[in-house]
């Protein structure tokens, strides 16, 4: 059944109102109609049935017939913080972090990040990030919708880290091996996770991550795109404390 994303604000009185970017894919692409059964989801964590009551003024109205929570989350709070890649990597980045339960991407910009971005780009770029999380959510039947943050700078980054996270450096100049820090570390903490962009991280953003309190590991032998490093990195953290292969 076709699923759809509102939000809390759009559920009153047993009715879901589905605009935007939703009513164009649901009444153009889809073209469903009054009658058709649909599913809506708040982004929090509740998932409704509901039947299409009408189309009009470019919106729909959904008319809510049972509700239930997902329990599809992990209690694990995993974070990527990625460097801006070039081109259109970062899209399949969120995408696929999305599909693997991060619960934020935070674009990070960095000392080898070719892309620059202006603040009315970064804004753009932000929606345009945040609406493929959104997608990917659907697609892989989450029932929380991570965060996509505004891109900024390492130094603020690293001062709004909540205490008490791990903070992992993946660095393909070395470091302890990730399996071993996940295995001697509880696993009841926030994870964050900063992966460079191509040409990767310098040496004085290293040791700035390091005097923040950060774990430099290492993700094997073989030297992993930026694409793929952060991936990998999630799904280590993902199955050995969350609940990828439960």
């Amino acid at each position: 059944m076709h699923r759809f994303y509102v939000s809390r604000e759009q559920i009153n009185n047993g009715t879901a109102t589905v605009n935007g970017e939703e009513y164009k894919h649901l009444a153009r692409v889809l073209r469903l109609a009054p009658g058709d059964p649909v599913v809506v989801f708040d982004g929090a964590g509740w998932e409704y049935d509901g039947v299409i009551k009408r189309l009009q003024d470019g919106q729909a109205d959904v008319s809510l017939t049972s509700s239930r929570f997902l329990p599809r989350e992990s209690t694990l709070e995993v974070w990527l913080a990625q460097g801006l890649p070039k081109g259109d990597k970062m899209e399949l980045i969120i995408q696929k972090a999305t599909e693997l339960g991060v619960r934020g991407i935070i674009p990070l910009e960095l000392e080898r990040s070719i892309v620059k971005l202006d603040e009315k780009k970064k804004k753009e770029k932000r929606e345009r990030w945040q609406k493929i999380a959104v997608e990917a959510v659907k697609q892989s039947r989450r029932s929380l919708i991570p965060q996509v943050l505004q891109p900024c700078s390492l130094e603020l980054f690293l001062r709004n880290i909540p205490q008490g996270a791990l903070l992992l450096v993946p660095w393909e100049e070395g470091g302890a091996s990730l399996k071993v820090v996940l295995e001697k570390t509880p696993s009841n903490k926030p994870v964050y996770i900063v992966i460079g962009p191509e040409g990767g991280l310098s040496e004085k953003e290293v040791a700035l991550a390091r005097s923040s309190g950060a774990v430099t590991v290492s993700l094997g032998p073989r030297i992993l795109r930026t694409e793929t490093a952060g991936l990998a990195a999630v799904t280590a953290v993902m199955y050995q404390w969350g609940d990828l292969g439960a």
